[in-house]
């Protein structure tokens, strides 16, 4: 699923997220299983020094103009992470969205957009013989799982990115992860 991933939507989001340091928060959004991947997301962000939030944690600071919203939504209609989006843009954030579908509504929004894609269910054949006999087989990822694992790679694979970029390694992730577990 990866391997289709368009390198210039992953550069425009590594960029994105770069210019956050200093002074700009980032925010991080999913429904569900994919805010389980938001979530891990956002603490690699934190383990690279980033100003990082997850948006419905009472901790979460407000956002101002300029700071980061990466929305995660395979479908990229999901209500939750959908409202968020436009309250970000109408504060004057900007908006990155990971989904499968890039005409989706939150596709259409996104400053900067990544696509991967996710499950693609058999057409129309209802008839198994039929789709048997075409190579059209049931997907053995149940709903959005193939997504959501794309999509945790993806951002594991990003951070690796970012942290080349910023000269930090593994051990400089490490004096950042919890002690109190």
């Amino acid at each position: 699923m990866l391997s289709d991933v368009n390198g210039g939507e992953v550069e425009r989001l590594a960029s994105t997220i770069l210019r956050t340091l200093g002074d700009r928060k980032i925010f991080v959004v999913g429904a569900g299983r994919s805010g389980l991947v938001a979530k891990a997301f956002a603490m690699r962000l934190m383990h690279l020094g980033f100003s990082v939030h997850v948006v419905g944690e009472t901790i979460t600071p407000r956002m101002d103009p300029g700071d980061l919203l990466i929305a995660i939504s395979g479908s990229g209609e999901s209500l939750y992470p959908l409202t968020l989006a436009r309250q970000a843009k109408k504060l004057g954030g900007i908006l990155a969205v990971i989904t499968s579908y890039p005409e989706s509504t939150l596709g259409k929004m996104a400053d900067v957009r990544v696509v991967i894609k996710g499950r693609v269910l058999p057409a129309a054949q209802a008839d198994y013989d039929s789709r048997q006999i075409m190579g059209l087989h049931e997907p053995l990822t149940p709903l959005g799982t193939l997504f959501e694992i794309s999509t945790l790679v993806f951002c594991d694979a990003l951070i690796s990115e970012l942290a080349s970029r910023l000269g930090k390694t593994e051990e400089d992730l490490a004096r950042r992860h919890a002690t109190l577990e």
